[in-house]
This record gives C-alpha cells, sequence and structure tokens, in this order.
C-alpha cells in the first residue's frame, strides 16, 4: 500500500525552532521515518500564513519556504521535490518520497498575479485559496455573512492562472459559493485538501452533499480530514467516525472523489491515529467494513495521483 497525503503543516512546527528541529525524525505527525513506514509515495507540505500578523505575508512565505528547501537538502537521500507529474515517477524509482509544496492561505498573493508566478517559479504546485481570513481572492467559510460571497475579480484570475501554470486549486476553506465559483470556471480537476463531509459533521469547514458530487463531477479530490472537529462529537479523532465519513462520501460522490488529507502538525493532536506512521489503522478499518483492495488503493493514493497526473 502507497500513501498520499494532501495536507500537513509540519513546517510550520519546525519553524518554532528552526535550528534544532528537523524532517527526519521529529515528534509531530510527520517526518521522513513515519513516512517510510506509511511507504509514502508524495507528501504535501503547507506553508501556512497568518494574515493577522504584522509581518508580510510574502516575507513569512519565503522565510518558511527556506526552511523546507533546507530540510530537502539535509534529506536529500531519502525525499526530494516534484514540480512534475514525471518527477513523482523518477523519484519513486529512485526510492524516494516525492515532496510537493504548497501555500495555505491565498492571501500571500497580496493580490498580484506575479506573485503567483514566481511561487510557482520556486516549486509551489497547489494553493489553498483562503484560510479563515478574507483576502484578495476571496471569503472563509468562517461566517454566515460570508458563505454566499464568492470569488473576486481577482480570485477569478488566479483561478484562470493556476489553470494555465498547472497548480492545483484547493477549496478547503474557501466559502460555499467561492466553491461553486471554482467549480464553473475552473477547467481543471480541483482539491478539497483537508475536508470532510458536512452530513455526518456539520461545520463549515466541511462539505455538503452537492459540492461532494460536483467536486467528483469535475474529477477532483477531497482529502478526509483527521481534524477530531470535522469528524464527529468525540474528544478523539476517531477511525470509526472517519470511516463513517468515507462511507458517505463514497456513496454521494462516489470512490473516485476520495483521498487521504491529515492536517497533521495543524490538527488537534489527540487522535486514534497518532501520525502519519500509524496511517495502516485507517487501511485495517475500511477492510473491516468491506472495502475492497482497489477501493483503499484509490483512496490511500490513486485518486490522488490522478488528480496531479491531469493537473501538472
Amino acid at each position: 500500500m502507497r500513501t498520499i497525503d494532501l495536507h500537513c503543516d509540519t513546517v510550520l512546527r519546525l519553524m518554532k525552532d528552526k535550528e534544532n528541529l528537523g524532517l527526519y525524525e521529529n515528534n509531530f505527525g510527520v517526518d521522513i521515518k513515519k513516512l517510510k513506514k506509511a511507504n509514502s509515495l508524495i507528501q504535501f507540505f503547507a506553508l501556512w500564513i497568518d494574515l493577522n500578523s504584522q509581518r508580510d505575508p510574502v516575507d513569512i512565505c519565503l522565510e518558511m519556504m527556506d526552511k523546507f528547501y533546507l530540510e530537502l537538502d539535509k534529506n536529500s537521500q531519502y525525499i526530494k521535490l516534484a514540480t512534475r507529474y514525471e518527477d513523482i515517477i523518477n523519484n519513486d524509482k529512485e526510492g524516494k518520497i516525492s515532496a510537493i509544496l504548497s501555500i495555505e492561505e491565498g492571501g500571500a498573493l497580496k493580490g498580484k498575479l506575479y506573485n503567483l508566478r514566481n511561487y510557482y517559479r520556486l516549486g509551489v504546485r497547489s494553493i489553498t485559496l483562503t484560510w479563515n481570513n478574507v483576502n484578495h481572492i476571496g471569503y472563509p467559510n468562517t461566517k454566515e455573512a460570508y458563505r454566499n460571497k464568492g470569488l473576486t475579480d481577482f480570485g477569478r484570475q488566479v483561478v484562470y492562472e493556476m489553470n494555465r501554470l498547472g497548480m492545483l486549486i484547493d477549496v478547503s476553506h474557501l466559502s460555499d459559493q467561492g466553491f461553486y465559483d471554482v467549480a464553473n470556471i475552473s477547467k481543471k480537476p480541483f482539491i478539497a485538501s483537508h475536508s470532510n463531509s458536512r452530513h455526518i459533521k456539520n461545520h463549515f469547514r466541511n462539505l455538503t452533499d452537492d459540492m461532494i458530487r460536483v467536486l467528483s463531477e469535475a474529477g477532483g479530490v477531497m482529502g478526509i480530514c483527521f481534524e477530531r472537529n470535522f469528524l464527529g462529537d468525540s474528544e478523539k479523532a476517531r477511525i470509526e467516525d472517519m470511516v463513517n465519513h468515507i462511507k458517505h462520501i463514497k456513496n454521494v460522490g462516489g470512490i473516485d472523489v476520495l483521498a487521504i488529507g491529515s492536517d497533521f502538525d495543524g490538527c488537534n493532536p489527540n487522535g486514534e491515529i497518532g501520525n502519519i506512521g500509524e496511517i495502516e489503522k485507517l487501511l485495517y478499518a475500511l477492510k473491516d467494513n468491506g472495502f475492497a483492495e482497489d477501493e483503499i488503493d484509490k483512496i490511500f493514493y490513486k485518486n490522488a495521483l490522478r488528480v496531479i497526473r491531469d493537473v501538472f
């Protein structure tokens, strides 16, 4: 079994002590040793930008990117950047995990398409259009008043340009209307990197059944997120709840819309799957619940890999 995880915030954790914390081994949800245990094909690494900070968001992004690349250099025998589908195939042949760089917060563009293009040149291949703040692209789904607000004119330009460049558009955190705007104008599949079913858990970060169907029809995927508040009402992120979401999403949108988006190192750490190295617990639970091996393959890596191939 291979694994593709569409979202983690490990770089943010490493920034807490840049000189001493590293990617090979740490106490967080994701490191190279854990990724090897998970038989990881690809790990997406998000650069999370806090728009409430007093600092320039571009400066924050570049500092985090520098740490990301320093860690790739230190661990080049195990992990390597992928900016094209072919890179993933070649890295795997070399026995290396592929790292895909993403930005979580479109406010890092500061309303300029040249920033988008420069991030692309620096290796970024996915952008979460909003986090929990209003930005130049659109609105988050954090307030009822935002849910019917869609993409701005600049946001539409970003979608067009990301399509042209070959970048994954990520609608997790985006307002409901923003989701539909992306679905209506994107010419390529898009993703909800770390979102669950709103029918199973009524949380603004999750997708409605109609959204799941639209995403599936667009050829995109949604990554099952291990944040307990998006899963259910337990104090723990329970595997049982993950399976319930997966079952419902499969029934609504089909097996091809499902993927993994753990949100390790960004979500509440109190979960039955404590880190990416324990991902096989979900595999066994899916088997116990009647999922066929080819279905589990699709959830764990094949669906995400298909979208990457179609976009990159």
